[in-house]
């Protein structure tokens, strides 16, 4: 929350200054600095690095630190989530900064802050980390990795420039120093590290909203919605309005909805309870209400407080839909104490589900829960400030770009950054595994201090971890590129523009108004490389990659079909960019109206995949790839520019082409001198990719025929033998057939007329030429 534009207050008793609070970038997150005004520094009489106390409703201490360029003109100071919880403050709200003087302490003793961690082993590394930083016992703290804090002046940059302590952030809290009073840790200082969990003061550190990334906007609103009415009720009754009583989260699995619950929770300075869906179902008559009704209870007496309900769908279902009385009791008891007689003050309900579709309706209105907020998948800059969150304290190699790797986690959720950056981890452990006794049971502290995580873990990690939303339907990404394709170039050339440039360069579409290609049917004769061509697609536009059969999508149930189709294309949305390949799509999108008896569900599948495509819904960046040898027969209405776009015709190889294709598919053959390919592709006309390879196989066994089991090498003579003993699957009436319809489609799709009825004796005919139809 910004700071209004004032002069900085300033006491000219104790020469402090009142500054407001706003959150600090997540990169600074756990440094313990706090970032202010030029004017603040001239007031207080400090220079950067100097020792600060900031007094909430508690007081601590920070390093002092210019404000960003954007907020010298404000009143504002910067601090991270941590620095917040030991002032016992919140953004928005004022503190009190003055000059502090720190001494160095003799001895500090720190604890976990984390309930189920137990830490051991020796405390240089921590003495290394918190060097010269100012402490005071009761502050919660961070082990730091060693990413560099922006605009720091050179006696300040070695305090940060400290090999990271673990791999991942760890949380401690300070038990005890001596002296008291703020000191800070020189070469002197004995450092002690007890094992055990020290129940912090409260739990507002354990999550907070620098640990939530790339929902900023959602922040903000559920503030609004959350910390509001809780801090300031008075604001409303003044108003004459109702606070908010409820919201509801919902979006995909892993986005972070639980987490930003327990955030503004612990930020808002309220009681947190928690209801976890499953749990409260009780076996006998009215428990479960009773358990209810007894969380209510408890929260009404501790408010401030909010309920928090994890997966809502499982206790309040439609009630249309569940045949059981108790889940419909237990939807009555919600209500009624959502919205009931009893009025509650100071409490506000916070629910999450990633299906919001399955809660009852009377839950979804206002009085119940009075905003549904969306927690999607997040943006590249999104991803980015995860991806910073989850590689905080650890000891990130040089090249490990946070930005590149954004780019390349299309379609990734908090959980599965979070992942990534453990899978990175693990990859570094097993690097130095060799190095570990493993009956000593301790890590060498010069091991410890040479671990650091490559771009190469990560690269090596994005290959096992995959989107959540794709494990249903992840394709393995296949391992064929351009390079592994021949004869098919003009092919080729049409993809990369049309697939690669949209989806690796959106703002040039962008700047020129120009929009990107939906949809490519790849025709011609089978054999000829169309699959290995999608194939090649999923590996080189880097992209995710759906590939569905028709027969994964068809179903003998009533409108089961078209529920698949839709849902393949919002899990496509949901992990974009995107591309979605059907194999022999003629198949599941025929053209309608055709008669021959075809089944009624091709029809219904044909509209849904049009409205899909280009319907009311946009599709950003999802690419349908259709593949077929027989286009003549699909859909007219699909063929059209804003559906299938690009019609790509996939023909019979030239010789270059050929010659390309047998060097491919001989590139691990042992082949004789006396071999030329040049040749055997002269001879070789109208044979597809699929024929020159069944030429290779049959040239190989040729030479295992003649030279038994001892053969050295495949000669000119099994490749001639193998010529005779093969055959073009194209002929030369094929090719012209094809010819003929590359010109045909694209008129064929701007001809296509409807099929509308006109009612003659009630009933309803199709439209015939007026001259020949009935009497009127």
């Amino acid at each position: 929350m910004a700071g209004k534009k004032a002069p900085t207050e300033t006491d000219a008793k104790d020469g402090s200054v009142r500054l407001q609070v706003a959150a600090a970038r997540q990169e600074e997150s756990g440094q313990g600095i706090a970032r202010m005004p030029r004017s603040a520094f001239q007031a207080l009489g400090i220079t950067e690095g100097d020792v600060v106390e900031i007094a909430g409703k508690r007081a601590t201490v920070a390093i002092a630190m210019p404000a960003y360029d954007e907020d010298q003109t404000l009143d504002v100071v910067r601090l991270d989530g941590l620095q917040r919880g030991n002032a016992e403050t919140g953004s928005g709200e004022h503190v009190t900064i003055k000059r502090a003087e720190s001494r160095p302490a003799s001895r500090v003793v720190f604890a976990p802050a984390q309930r189920e961690m137990r830490l051991q082993g020796p405390t240089q590394a921590l003495k290394r980390n918190f060097f010269r930083k100012p402490v005071v016992t009761g502050d919660l703290v961070a082990t730091t990795g060693q990413q560099p804090v922006q605009n720091m002046p050179p006696q300040v940059q070695r305090m940060f420039n400290t090999p990271a302590y673990a791999l991942t952030q760890i949380r401690l809290s300070v038990a005890s120093t001596t002296p008291k009073g703020i000191v800070h840790i020189d070469e002197n200082t004995e450092v002690e590290l007890r094992a055990e969990f020290e129940e912090p003061r409260d739990g507002r550190a354990a999550v907070n909203y620098d640990d939530v990334g790339g929902i900023d906007d959602t922040i903000q609103a559920l503030r609004e919605m959350v910390e509001l009415p809780l801090r300031y009720p008075e604001l409303f009754t003044r108003l004459g309005v109702d606070p908010p009583k409820g919201v509801l989260l919902h979006g995909p699995p892993g986005t972070g909805k639980t987490r930003l619950a327990q955030a503004v929770a612990n930020e808002s300075d309220a009681e947190f309870f928690i209801i976890n869906g499953p749990e409260i179902m009780g076996s006998g008559y009215g428990e479960s209400e009773k358990k209810l009704r007894e969380v209510f209870e408890a929260a009404t007496k501790a408010a401030p407080a909010i309920v928090f309900i994890d997966e809502i769908d499982s206790i309040a279902p439609k009630r249309d839909r569940v045949p059981g009385e108790a889940e419909k009791r237990l939807v009555a008891q919600l209500l009624t104490l959502m919205d009931g007689l009893e009025a509650r003050a100071n409490l506000v309900v916070i629910a999450a589900t990633n299906r919001p579709d399955a809660i009852d309706e009377a839950l979804r209105r206002p009085g119940r829960f009075d905003r549904e907020i969306v927690i999607g998948v997040p943006d590249e800059k999104g991803r980015r400030e995860i991806l910073a969150i989850h590689t905080r304290g650890m000891p990130i190699g040089d090249k490990v770009n946070l930005a590149e790797l954004a780019k390349t986690t299309h379609g990734f959720v908090g959980a599965d950054i979070a992942a990534l950056a453990r899978e990175a981890a693990i990859d570094a452990v097993r690097r130095i595994m060799p190095k570990l006794d493993l009956d000593e049971r301790t890590v060498p502290q010069e091991v410890l201090d040479d671990l650091c995580v490559t771009r190469e873990d990560f690269l090596s990690a994005l290959k096992r971890v995959q989107p959540s939303a794709m494990r249903e339907v992840m394709v393995q990404v296949p391992n064929v590129g351009w390079d592994d394709i021949g004869g098919v170039d003009d092919a080729i050339d049409n993809l990369k523009e049309g697939i690669e440039l949209p989806l690796k360069n959106p703002e040039a579409f962008e700047r020129l108004g120009v929009r990107a290609a939906k949809g490519f049917l790849l025709y011609g004769p089978p054999g000829t490389g169309k699959t290995l061509l999608a194939k090649a697609v999923a590996k080189e536009a880097e992209a995710n990659f759906i590939s569905m059969k028709s027969s994964d999508l068809l179903s003998k149930w009533y409108g089961e079909s078209e529920q698949q189709i839709a849902r393949m294309f919002q899990r496509a949305r949901s992990v974009a960019p995107c591309v979605i390949f059907i194999d022999e799509i003629d198949s599941l999108v025929p053209a309608r109206g055709s008669g021959q008896g075809e089944p009624a569900v091709t029809g219904r599948v044909v509209n849904t995949i049009l409205a899909e495509m280009d319907g009311l819904e946009e599709l950003q960046s999802v690419i349908v790839i259709g593949a077929t040898n027989r286009p003549t027969l699909v859909d007219p209405a699909l063929l059209r520019p804003g559906r299938f776009d690009e019609l790509v015709y996939v023909g019979t190889p030239d010789p270059a082409g050929r010659e390309h294709i047998l060097r491919i598919h001989a590139a691990n053959m042992p082949v004789a001198d006396d071999v030329d390919f040049t040749t055997i592709a002269k001879k070789a006309d109208r044979f597809t990719g699929a024929d020159l390879e069944d030429v290779v196989r049959r040239a190989g066994l040729n030479a295992l025929r003649r030279a038994g089991g001892d053969v050295k090498e495949v000669t000119a003579a099994d490749f001639t033998e193998a010529l005779k003993d093969s055959r073009a699957t194209v002929t030369s009436k094929m090719e012209a057939e094809y010819k003929k319809m590359r010109g045909e489609l694209k008129k064929r799709a701007a001809a296509v007329k409807p099929t509308i009825g006109f009612v003659h004796d009630g009933m309803i005919e199709p439209t015939r030429d007026r001259k020949h139809g009935p009497d009127e």
